[in-house]
């Protein structure tokens, strides 16, 4: 048995939960990324409560490592090694692609890719591809969008894009019967199983060194993220 918390201010959307072997027990949510940071401690507190677990009894604390925003991204992770240097248990850190993608294989199976993109401002997004057994075919990083960017996937096979940076990707194209548009958003369920299957594994981080996954200097929270 393995009690997870997870802290998740990468985007607009905050989550503070409490897991049991991958599956979800409780979660509270902030909308108002502005109070991401005031947000976290007492939800932390009320989530154990209503869950009826000790803090002593969780065995490792996990977050949305990035890409996301700058600000919010920084608030997890600090919130997160003060747990696990208090309490000694490890760190866990996915990143926030990884589980919109997992959000998206679970609503959506039948793709054969997967390009989850967030909003980072302009004609810019953060994004990956991934098989539809959430393999990484590309690497998360920082695009620059442009009209081809993605055609010699699309050549060959149907991508589902997806995530608040896919509807100016949407915009930008022609018509494609291999590009896939789904409205996709993930939650502490998503988050949950991604942990747990990192505490499995021993995928822990050295608190001394884990940083957020950036992927270019500076992203600030705006109302797109």
């Amino acid at each position: 048995m393995a009690f997870i918390l997870h802290i998740d201010t990468a985007l607009q959307n905050a989550f503070v939960g409490v897991s049991e072997d991958g599956n979800l027990l409780h979660e509270i949510k902030n909308d108002n990324p502005m109070n991401h940071a005031a947000f976290v401690q007492p939800a932390i507190q009320e989530v154990l409560k209503i869950s009826g677990v000790s803090i002593y009894e969780i065995d490792a604390i996990g977050i949305t490592g990035g890409p996301g925003s700058y600000t919010g991204l920084r608030v997890a992770m600090a919130s997160a090694k003060g747990l696990c240097y208090a309490l000694q248990k490890p760190l866990l850190v996915v990143s926030t692609l990884q589980v919109l993608t997992n959000a998206a294989l679970v609503n959506f199976p039948d793709n054969s890719m997967y390009c989850p993109m967030i909003d980072a401002r302009r004609t810019e997004v953060f994004t990956a591809l991934y098989n539809n057994q959430a393999k990484i075919l590309v690497a998360p990083h920082a695009l620059i969008l442009e009209p081809n960017s993605f055609a010699v996937w699309m050549k060959e096979y149907p991508v589902m894009f997806f995530g608040n940076g896919a509807e100016k990707w949407q915009r930008m194209i022609a018509p494609d019967s291999n590009a896939k548009f789904c409205a996709v958003e993930y939650d502490g369920r998503h988050l949950s199983f991604l942990l747990f299957k990192s505490f499995k594994n021993r995928d822990f981080q050295d608190l001394a060194y884990a940083e957020p996954y950036y992927l270019k200097d500076f992203y600030f929270a705006n109302k797109s993220v």
